[in-house]
């Protein structure tokens, strides 16, 4: 589960200590908190794990560059959105990098107003897809309670199969059934077939 008492950090990974500078003080300016690094492997060391929030990115530094970082946050499972820093001969490289996940790329030099939309998006983006992975831990922690017939029950229910085809699928009477269905919504937390079926479908891999 997320903690929702943690700010949004906007992290800044780039080697020019003057662009660290200027993008701290712009992106304040719309009220987000910002880390600065100097490098992809200070970001690495000092990164406090579960913190939301997006990467500004400088697409080539010293030492390792912006795309073996994004690599290695793929590999770490570090799932929040990365926006490239490009100069005009890294596009290319920038769409490639889109296509293993990025979330976008700004050229320099960029406009202040362009750049503040974009990472304004990527931290909405990234809060929403947290909310969506501490949703679904919520989901199949529920389910685990369930015992295996309620488990049965539950996607025979789902299916749209009735009280009576369950009951002859597991020779059981009808009325335990109706037992089995009222102990999976409780236990859901369900209030009604349509909001057990939303959850379900919410639980599913993303």
């Amino acid at each position: 589960m997320i903690n929702e008492l943690i700010s949004p950090i906007v992290h800044v990974v780039d080697d020019d200590a003057a662009v660290r500078r200027f993008l701290r003080g712009l992106i304040r300016t719309v009220d987000l908190e910002v880390e600065t690094f100097d490098s992809a492997q200070s970001f690495l060391d000092g990164y406090i794990e579960g913190t939301p929030g997006c990467v500004l990115l400088d697409i080539r530094m010293p030492g390792m560059s912006g795309l073996e970082l994004q690599k290695i946050m793929a590999a770490r499972d570090i799932s929040l959105p990365i926006i490239f820093l490009t100069g005009h001969g890294d596009v290319q490289i920038a769409v490639g990098a889109m296509k293993s996940g990025a979330f976008d790329f700004i050229e320099k030099p960029f406009r202040n107003d362009i750049l503040l939309d974009v990472v304004q998006k990527a931290v909405r983006t990234g809060l929403d897809a947290d909310m969506s992975r501490a949703e679904k831990v919520a989901i199949d922690n529920l389910i685990l309670g369930l015992t295996e017939r309620e488990r049965q029950v539950m996607d025979m229910v789902v299916d749209g199969d009735t009280n009576r085809v369950i009951a002859q699928k597991f020779d059981i009477s009808e009325r335990t059934v109706e037992n089995h269905r009222a102990s999976v919504m409780n236990k859901m937390e369900a209030n009604s077939l349509a909001d057990l079926v939303k959850m379900l479908i919410r639980g599913e891999p993303i």
